[in-house]
């Protein structure tokens, strides 16, 4: 299956804001569209439980479009594959309806990388079906992620998530995931994560995670870590 251009993605995520914010005008008498930003170090880049930084620290960054229940959006991070390759860059764009209690998030990934070379097709795209309820005063979470056209070598893949976060303290929060990643012929793996986040203040978080998978013989990167991320929003 061919993968969305990544100009076309851009145009897509343009005119998704775009009739987001026009219909949110007309709908109700909610604010017009609203920007975010985040910047933050990490002292490593583990997607999905894999080092994506050669277990080197991580420098990255994004913006965030919101119009009512839509919202589209940017980040991008250094990456290290041992070859020319040298950022990430995301666009995403989606649509937060609720149903009941339920959270729902219906959005789609372009994952796209700077100097990769000739022929490794890292460049793919994911469609996301999540949903989070209330649990107390913390939540609970799925997901499921198809890509037609993976990272790589690999064709179809899949991953599915559960997560979960819980407030322990006024600054205090803990987190966690149980993921399974899938792949159309061999690479499957299982991935978790547990951590602590600390509010500095209303801008500056700092995130400690303990992250591991259960196939250590697929090489370092897949080997049990723990990550130390510091991150700003505003």
């Amino acid at each position: 299956m061919t993968k969305f251009a990544f100009p076309a993605l851009i145009a897509a995520a343009s005119a998704l804001a775009l009739s987001a914010g026009a219909a949110s005008a007309q709908d109700t008498a909610q604010k017009p569209f609203t920007l975010s930003y985040n910047v933050g170090v990490a002292s490593d880049y583990a997607f999905r439980g894999v080092s994506q930084t050669d277990e080197n620290p991580q420098v990255f960054g994004g913006v965030d479009l919101t119009a009512g229940k839509f919202y589209a959006g940017t980040w991008a991070s250094n990456v290290d594959f041992n070859d020319s390759t040298d950022a990430e860059i995301d666009l995403y764009a989606g649509f937060k309806p609720t149903l009941g209690a339920a959270t729902l998030d219906l959005g789609v990934i372009y994952y796209g990388y700077v100097n990769e070379p000739d022929g490794a097709d890292y460049a793919n795209t994911e469609f996301k079906v999540a949903a989070s309820i209330p649990a107390g005063k913390g939540s609970l979470g799925g997901a499921v992620f198809y890509s037609p056209d993976s990272f790589g070598a690999a064709d179809e893949a899949t991953y599915y998530e559960v997560n979960g976060s819980y407030p322990v303290a006024e600054k205090w929060s803990v987190s966690g995931a149980l993921g399974r990643q899938t792949y159309k012929g061999s690479g499957d793996y299982t991935t978790w994560n547990l951590g602590a986040a600390y509010a500095i203040n209303g801008n500056l978080a700092l995130d400690l995670r303990y992250i591991d998978t259960d196939q250590h013989d697929f090489g370092k990167l897949y080997d049990s870590r723990a990550v130390a991320t510091l991150k700003a929003a505003f």
